[in-house]
């Protein structure tokens, strides 16, 4: 079971409207929370408990949160509004999570190895898209979708959505064609090489013209004799 690694806490809220930009002023937060099981519900947070717990867990990481005279809810993050030029956050609302039940979100793509040919500077890596779409028990749910590389040894080697051994409890939405990395061939490096292809194959009928200029001056000199 996925248990929250980050806790926050939280005061019901009884302010609304106009009057909610009062609580900015004094260091608070308002926001929400609601879900499956869960009825909306008007919070308010502490700013730099907020600041610090959003930092730390994104959106991919459960929250504990513990609203003052309520019982604790497992919870991500959903929507953060900031303001367009400080970037303070503004309001934030949190889903509450059935640990039973599905859930679908986006989890961040990460890397790690290097394919040997990386390595050598003879190819160059290309990635896919930074998150994936997944479907999964909120139980099982994991922050981030990791990658390895090490496996990649030939030119066009290619790993897709449908190469991931996530498990039979993780669904990834995405196309199973989609991908994911990819080593491909510097354009410097082709170019060079199609350059080398070019002048050796003029060299190779450099020499052949050679070879036949002198073979029709031998012809010529024996017509002499």
């Amino acid at each position: 079971m996925n248990v929250a690694e980050f806790k926050l806490s939280a005061e019901k809220r009884d302010v609304v409207g106009k009057k909610v930009s009062r609580l900015r002023t004094v260091g608070k937060v308002p926001g929400a929370v609601y879900g499956p099981k869960h009825p909306p519900t008007r919070l308010q947070f502490q700013y730099r408990e907020l600041e610090l717990a959003l930092m730390n867990a994104g959106g991919t990481n459960i929250i504990d949160l513990d609203i003052v005279g309520d019982k604790s809810v497992p919870v991500l993050a959903r929507e953060v509004q900031r303001d367009i030029i400080k970037g303070d956050i503004l309001h934030v609302d949190f889903l509450a999570l059935d640990m039973n039940a599905l859930i679908r979100t986006e989890v961040p793509v990460t890397y790690n190895g290097e394919s040997p040919l990386v390595a050598a500077r003879k190819a160059i890596l290309l990635t896919g898209p930074n998150t994936l779409t997944i479907e999964v028990l909120a139980s099982n749910l994991m922050n981030q979708i990791e990658v390895n590389l090490d496996g990649l040894e030939e030119m066009g080697d290619t790993i897709t959505v449908a190469d991931l051994n996530l498990g039979d409890e993780i669904n990834v939405i995405n196309d199973p064609d989609e991908m994911i990395a990819k080593i491909v061939q510097p354009s410097a490096a082709r170019a060079e090489e199609e350059l080398e292809a070019l002048e050796a194959l003029e060299g190779e009928e450099g020499e052949e013209g050679e070879e036949g200029e002198e073979g029709e001056e031998g012809e010529e000199y024996e017509d002499e004799d």
